[in-house]
């Protein structure tokens, strides 16, 4: 092991041969890589929907495939168990490629997630992996885009790649790259953004040489084994400290529909704790369903999203990775909408996935004094426009659109964000530069946000006028459930849709449809869910409740019902008016509410209302 000499005795960490400056500059390292992996994939891929919004997750494992840095959990294990080679097959210079999220236990879960795993070597030893995935534009299947609404398997999602060699020593195989973007809409995307992953992966492999050149190739395995143990012990001090033992929590929330009519659905979350060891089940969940809204849980992920939970809450410098796995236990049913059966559809897992979050979330509430998180708008929509323009050109445009994040201890929730933190925007000069469209509105929807000491995120409301013939498919959630308030906080508002045609009619649209046909000069009102609020409405601020206002973040009436403050013509607050309501307010309200769901109807009400809805949908456009 290569050691710089000082006048003091190395702190060396645990059992590890490995002193702790050392271990903190290689920890750092691969952090800093993971970020520089996305850069590389951002400035070299052609796909707005990787370029523009940064829809890909890195990830740096060890020699066992143990994910040491990275977001989205490791399936090296799944991966190289379902390949037609084995670990002692991989050379250097190889790369891995996959889209099929049953080959991966649904690491990535459908099938636009391109997946590329690249084995690294030093000095002829395998010392590691690096990995990254991301959402292609289009992988084939019945839908431009292919996430279709009205798909009840994955043979109707796209080509599915198995986990085969795509780079071999170094070598691409051109011909299995061709075959594979030739069953895509958009082959050019297809092939650059392939390529962009897998200098992605390039990038992480160079920096672990540059590690192992400068402290030594066993030094870097026993950093990675040190850094896995230090996250270990860090969760099992959290676990002891935040979870009580001798209790089971439980949670249910509902996603609306899977698209065809179906709906809502059930996810059911109990969680208890036994020593050191936090069991997670599943058990109660609904059944899979017919359409597309299945979502393909990998055991790791789902472990890897329960600690990061406790991690960003209460020890955010802790890193989350493949360390403290064994601590958790989770059961997740099999043929349930988080674990489906092939060959289930699972285009738009979204809404379960981000659901999951919500449902985990509020588990946590329940069992952690004082620390209580809302719903959240509920999932990722996306929108997809395709067509053939005037001059015989054809295009296809993908956008993830955001919604309201939901109040947390300590703050308000974000207003139009992405559930993941480095999700952006596409600009709107962007959107019109490339595809026959113009956005004529991007904001924040006033009052969407519950009200609440911290006040849940707003929706956003974004208007698109197409400028040519086509099809829009898109996808979304919250039309039918309300993201819940918490500790009095009130819930957020519902998503909503609406096209206006040329000659002024106007339709509301359901929260998921499938190649619905748009004229040049139809307008599409693409509205999102709110985040639910946290804590008495009535201890917020007033004068950032009249800061609001006057930001256009919330209107004067909502003020004055929601949180009772009134403003003066000024826009200031109405010091003594503002008293006075509150007062009359507290006098008069029921009891706060630990969970505010909305007016929902029962279950069997709401699934008459979502079958109704498509129903007449279909009537009108069959």
């Amino acid at each position: 092991m290569s050691q710089q000499t000082t006048d003091q005795t190395p702190e060396f960490v645990g059992e590890h041969d490995i002193d702790a400056t050392t271990l903190d500059i290689i920890e750092s390292t691969l952090e800093n890589t993971r970020y520089e992996m996305d850069r590389v994939l951002e400035t070299t891929a052609i796909s707005p929907v990787i370029r523009e919004q940064s829809d890909q997750f890195p990830l740096i494992a060890d020699a066992q495939g143990r994910m040491v840095m990275g977001q989205f959990g490791s399936a090296i294990d799944t991966i190289i168990e379902n390949a037609s080679f084995d670990w002692d097959d991989l050379e250097e210079g190889d790369v891995v490629a996959t889209n099929d999220p049953y080959m991966c236990a649904g690491a990535m879960s459908h099938t636009p997630d391109m997946l590329l795993l690249r084995p690294i070597f030093y000095e002829g030893e395998r010392v590691g992996f690096s990995s990254q995935w991301g959402n292609l534009m289009d992988v084939g299947g019945k839908t431009p885009g292919s996430m279709p609404v009205n798909a009840t398997t994955i043979f109707e999602e796209g080509v599915r790649l198995p986990p085969v060699k795509l780079y071999k020593q170094g070598e691409l195989d051109e011909s299995l790259l061709e075959t594979f973007a030739h069953n895509t809409r958009l082959p050019d995307h297809a092939e650059a953004d392939i390529k962009a992953l897998a200098a992605g992966t390039a990038a992480a492999e160079e920096r672990v040489h540059e590690l192992c050149n400068r402290f030594g190739k066993e030094t870097y395995k026993e950093g990675c084994d040190a850094i896995l143990d230090r996250t270990r012990d860090g969760m099992i001090n959290l676990i002891r400290e935040f979870i009580p033992e001798g209790e089971t929590y439980t949670f249910e929330d509902f996603v609306d529909d899977d698209g065809m009519g179906n709906g809502p659905i059930k996810l059911h979350l109990e969680i208890y704790r036994e020593g050191d060891t936090v069991h997670l089940d599943w058990e109660g969940t609904d059944e899979q369903m017919e359409g597309t809204v299945n979502f393909l849980l990998n055991e790791k992920m789902f472990k890897m999203f329960t600690g990061v939970f406790l991690i960003m809450a209460f020890d955010p410098l802790l890193t989350f990775n493949d360390g403290y796995y064994d601590l958790f236990e989770v059961n997740l049913p099999s043929g349930t909408v988080v674990q489906p059966e092939f060959p289930a559809a699972l285009g738009n897992r979204l809404p379960l996935m981000a659901r999951q979050f919500d449902v985990l979330q509020a588990t946590f509430s329940k069992l952690i004094d004082g620390f209580s998180v809302a719903g959240s708008y509920g999932t990722s929509p996306n929108l997809v426009y395709a067509g053939t323009d005037s001059d015989g050109n054809s295009f296809q445009m993908l956008e993830i659109l955001y919604g309201g994040i939901p109040a947390r201890p300590g703050g308000d929730g974000l207003d139009g964000h992405s559930w993941w933190p480095l999700f952006r925007t596409v600009p709107a000069e962007y959107q019109e530069a490339y595809y026959p469209l113009t956005i004529d509105e991007y904001s924040t929807r006033a009052d969407t946000g519950g009200a609440g000491m911290h006040r849940g995120g707003h929706g956003i409301t974004k208007v698109y006028t197409f400028e040519e013939d086509g099809a829009i498919t898109f996808q979304d959630d919250r039309a039918h459930t309300y993201p819940w308030g918490v500790e009095g906080g009130d819930h957020g508002l519902r998503s909503k849709k609406k096209i206006i045609r040329t000659d002024g009619t106007e339709e509301e649209l359901p929260s998921k449809v499938e190649n619905f046909v748009v004229q040049e000069g139809d307008k599409l009102v693409f509205s999102t869910a709110g985040g639910g609020g946290l804590g008495d409405p009535l201890e917020r601020d007033p004068e950032v409740v009249a800061n609001e206002t006057r930001r256009g973040l919330i209107t004067e009436e909502k003020a004055s019902e929601d949180y009772g403050v009134v403003i003066a013509n000024d826009g200031t607050v109405n010091e003594d008016a503002t008293e006075t309501q509150r007062a009359e307010i507290r006098e008069n309200r029921d009891e706060l509410q630990d969970f505010d769901y909305g007016p929902l109807p029962d279950e069997d009400d709401l699934a008459e209302q979502i079958d109704e809805e498509r129903r007449e949908f279909n009537n009108r456009h069959n």
